[in-house]
């Protein structure tokens, strides 16, 4: 598993966007018990602190000591060190969840992992959002800066979120889901915040010695015809049963 997030871990924490409701109660009407659940590649841990709320455990986990130090915290939310291998006791999670961070994984070590800690009929579930959206002449400027300017610095595993995981080897019992959205109303500090956290841009700086960011923004600010702009992301979901034993 590659760690692209270290070294802006208090950064990711504030700028990264939450997912909505929506996306939890679709799952959530899929699962059977609500005993343990398993965030993988946790992150800041705001996956985790949601699934705390109907959870009675979670176990997250990722490869970062730092993003854990930044993650939000819940009584019943228990954060590790741990990558595609973890110490979970087997046959013990009802649910195991990646949010935005499976293209990272090794996923055939991942998914025997799942096969073996997962309860008979849990559930996996993974996610991510693509390339944001405001209006046409701004969305211009934001492509041409993912694709163009960061594009070549992006890692070969980006692929899989432009391709709305739809090329992601998934071996389970798949459940259809519906597409989602979701949107938030962002000052264009916000949106420098959210850019500086893209991997690409870390990768750009550490090449050339300058932030991109601050480029891209310049261009963009003319075009920010209020203080705050509604920010709509594509959200795809792909949901599992791990399988009956």
């Amino acid at each position: 598993m590659k760690d692209r997030f270290s070294n802006r871990a208090k950064q990711y924490a504030s700028f990264r966007p939450t997912y909505p409701p929506e996306l939890y109660d679709f799952i959530f009407s899929h699962v059977n018990h609500f005993e343990v659940a398993w965030d993988a590649g946790t992150g800041n841990g705001q996956v985790a602190a949601d699934l705390a709320k109907r959870f009675k455990k979670v176990l997250a986990t990722d490869i970062s000591a730092k993003q854990l130090e930044n993650a939000r915290q819940a009584k019943n939310v228990f954060y590790s060190k741990a990558g595609e291998v973890t110490d979970i006791p087997g046959q013990s999670v009802d649910l195991v969840t990646v949010g935005q961070a499976i293209h990272w994984f090794d996923g055939e070590k991942f998914y025997q992992e799942v096969k073996r800690v997962a309860k008979p009929e849990a559930l996996i579930a993974v996610w991510g959002y693509g390339l944001l959206s405001i209006h046409p002449e701004i969305d211009a400027h934001l492509k041409h800066f993912y694709t163009q300017v960061v594009g070549p610095y992006w890692d070969k595993e980006r692929k899989l979120i432009d391709e709305h995981y739809h090329t992601l080897s998934f071996p389970f019992e798949e459940i259809k889901t519906p597409s989602f959205q979701f949107s938030f109303e962002w000052s264009l500090a916000e949106m420098r915040g959210y850019l500086g956290t893209w991997s690409s841009v870390q990768k750009y700086i550490q090449a050339n010695g300058i932030n991109p960011v601050d480029d891209c923004i310049k261009k963009i600010q003319p075009l920010w015809s209020t203080e705050r702009q509604t920010i709509n992301f594509p959200l795809f979901l792909r949901l599992g049963r791990v399988g009956i034993r």
